[in-house]
């Protein structure tokens, strides 16, 4: 059977018919396409999955996160102009390292500072340790999830994207108990987008701005600098900007020096933080490693 990696292609060739397909049918056309037999195709993992759903399950997610596919509705796919161009890109067929050519695949970078991952694709034989493996294996998943994510964000409306980053510091411990965080976005909202008490009377005010902008559209410092007005404007002492693409380097050296407190929290970080704190994720297993016991042999 294919690595995940191998189904990539395949998938691409199935959608070229133009058709918004349904995950069901998609994974069994994909099945056929590729000749798996019935013993492959009646493979399963530990956790009960089919292991060609699996890879082919994978396969989709990474074709997403390069934006070669769209998902029109839930658990439906569709190719794009880019999934088609990359047809015609690599005649011999895609693999992991054709994807980080493509700047929406490698836009993403991992969670953990020093991690190899997407600088290599992990195999048994490249990581010695099967603890590190399993440790790679939970931080590439992650890694596509963030990058999933930000996709769906950058394409919330902006009144759901201000509720969504007030769901994020609420679930981060801010709002106290009660949890007092309010939206206030809109025209006329005076360069804030929402408020979070951290006391019953709210005498201790975290003020916050969301901005859901793309890949590549910079926050600049200018844009920062509104922000501290505002806050001005409002007698705060500390705001969080957040937005789904990045800061610029002036924009981080004006918020270091400003007297008001600002946090700067860019795309990844707010990604990182939605795993991280559970907000618009849902756990798919709990693993269990064990060790040997040797207490109980003495």
């Amino acid at each position: 059977m294919p690595v995940w990696s191998g189904f990539l292609t395949p998938i691409l060739e199935v959608l070229a018919d133009g058709r918004t397909w349904r995950k069901r049918e998609l994974v069994g056309s994909v099945s056929d396409h590729v000749g798996l037999t019935l013993e492959q195709r009646a493979e399963v993992l530990p956790s009960g999955q089919r292991r060609a759903a699996n890879r082919i399950g994978w396969a989709l997610s990474a074709l997403s996160r390069a934006e070669l596919i769209t998902k029109p509705a839930r658990g439906a796919f569709l190719i794009t102009s880019g999934g088609r161009d990359s047809l015609a890109r690599f005649p011999e067929g895609l693999d992991e390292r054709a994807l980080k050519t493509i700047p929406a695949y490698a836009e993403y970078v991992p969670l953990r500072a020093g991690s190899t991952v997407g600088a290599v694709e992990a195999t048994p034989d490249a990581v010695s340790d099967p603890f590190e493996q399993i440790e790679t294996g939970v931080e590439r998943v992650h890694a596509e999830v963030a990058a999933e994510l930000l996709q769906r964000m950058r394409g919330q409306d902006p009144a759901a994207f201000e509720q969504t980053v007030l769901d994020v510091l609420v679930a981060m411990g801010y709002g106290g108990t009660e949890r007092r965080a309010q939206r206030i976005g809109g025209s006329g909202d005076g360069g804030v987008d929402g408020v979070i008490d951290q006391d019953a009377l709210g005498l201790d005010q975290i003020y916050v701005q969301a901005k859901r902008y793309d890949q590549g559209n910079n926050i600049g410092r200018d844009t920062v600098q509104a922000f501290v007005g505002a806050l001005h404007g409002v007698g705060a002492s500390r705001g969080v900007f957040i937005t789904t693409s990045a800061f610029t380097q002036h924009a981080r050296e004006y918020a270091k020096n400003v007297p008001i407190r600002v946090i700067l929290i860019d795309g990844h970080r707010l990604a990182e933080l939605m795993i991280q704190y559970g907000v618009g994720v849902q756990q798919r297993a709990v693993l269990t490693v064990v060790q040997m016991d040797e207490d109980y042999f003495e």
